[in-house]
């Protein structure tokens, strides 16, 4: 069994706008910077638990790249704050949590299912494991709606951020 958490892997969270006036607002990149992960390969589990208040803004995106001069330290404590208090209600729901029941393949690749809890809700999620650069990396796309989240929107509805966001989680091998 090995483990892994924030202080020697990445987790983050990509949000994508939408909306009316989305040519004034940003694609961000969120970091979890509280969480843990238990791999045990002799029983082809994983379960990984991410504080839900523990979210930092890196900043926005443009053309793939993190551009983190764009937001103010305001802008992105305001976002956070958004986010923890207003979309995830992380004080009700503290934790998000991941129990694997299924693991295949080998070496560079994996196919891990699994059951996700977020917002009090547990849904099935599946994803792709592969080998890169001496890490395991996973990109998960989750469709917020589908566990009772209801993404950001702000000026009735012109301003939002889609309900479909990426999670890419990135842990050295061991």
């Amino acid at each position: 069994m090995w483990s892994s958490n924030a202080a020697t892997a990445e987790c983050l969270v990509y949000t994508y706008k939408d909306g009316l006036l989305s040519a004034i607002a940003h694609d961000l990149q969120i970091r979890v910077t509280d969480w843990d992960m238990q791999i045990d390969p002799d029983q082809s589990t994983i379960t990984a638990r991410f504080n839900a208040s523990s979210l930092v803004v890196d900043g926005a995106m443009r053309d793939g790249q993190l551009a983190s001069s764009v937001l103010s330290n305001k802008d992105r404590e305001e976002i956070r704050n958004n986010i923890i208090n207003d979309v995830l209600h992380s004080r009700k729901h503290g934790d998000i949590r991941f129990q694997s029941k299924k693991v295949t393949g080998e070496g560079e690749r994996y196919e891990v299912e699994g059951d996700l809890t977020m917002h009090g809700t547990t849904k099935p999620i599946k994803t792709t494991v592969r080998l890169e650069d001496g890490h395991y990396v996973a990109d998960v796309k989750l469709n917020q709606p589908d566990f009772g989240i209801k993404p950001f929107s702000a000026m009735m509805g012109t301003l939002k951020v889609k309900p479909q966001l990426r999670v890419v989680l990135k842990v050295p091998k061991p």
